[in-house]
């Protein structure tokens, strides 16, 4: 998946799910429901395609490829514990979406581009992989540039991301520490994981 550049109110309507964030996407969705095209019914999923679509949900909304997903299904196939949530917890230690649910931007591929750019450092190391996998007590900034400050000092202030118990963040320093690993009921996304693995799993 990685960056769509196709209509993403689109995307948010055919997977009935606000798995994009942007203006524009969730003003269409919340205008119409149904799913894009000349009719707008919305079809009755095979066991198959119900599956699929809980995947295509993961891929569009942490904007990760499929290469990437089947990565995260076998690192957490090998894992003790539940498949799916240890799946699920994997795409929400990704910097992108530690980033956003911190509330430096307001949406993920806000997060990937700051990412790609260099904005962003991890325990004072400048990165620019989106991917990276957070560990509790890592501490993530945005670098020491007065025209980078500005930018995100400025989404900050007219943002207005729900705070999780697993990232403090300081909006002052535009710093956020990661306090804990993320537990099962702090999964971002509503899906059906299980039919994800029967998905990947075959």
């Amino acid at each position: 998946m990685g960056r769509h550049t196709g209509p993403k109110g689109r995307v948010n309507r055919r997977l009935a799910a606000m798995v994009y964030e942007s203006t524009g996407a969730v003003r269409a969705y919340e205008r119409r429901e149904t799913p894009p095209g000349m009719y707008g019914r919305r079809k009755k999923f095979s066991t198959y395609g119900a599956a699929f679509a809980e995947k295509q949900k993961i891929k569009h909304y942490y904007g990760i490829r499929e290469a990437q997903l089947r990565r995260y299904f076998e690192l957490a196939r090998k894992t003790k514990g539940n498949t799916g949530q240890t799946l699920m917890l994997l795409c929400e230690r990704r910097l992108d979406n530690v980033i956003r649910r911190a509330g430096f931007v307001h949406t993920r591929p806000q997060a990937r581009q700051g990412i790609v750019h260099s904005h962003f450092q991890v325990n004072g190391r400048t990165v620019a992989t989106p991917s990276i996998v957070v560990n509790a007590g890592d501490v993530i900034t945005v670098r020491n540039r007065p025209n980078l400050q500005a930018v995100y000092q400025a989404a900050v202030e007219s943002g207005t991301a729900s705070r999780c118990d697993w990232i403090s963040f300081e909006p002052a320093s535009l710093k956020a520490i990661v306090t804990s690993l993320p537990g099962a009921t702090d999964i971002s996304l509503p899906v059906d994981v299980g039919q994800v693995v029967s998905f990947l799993g075959r």
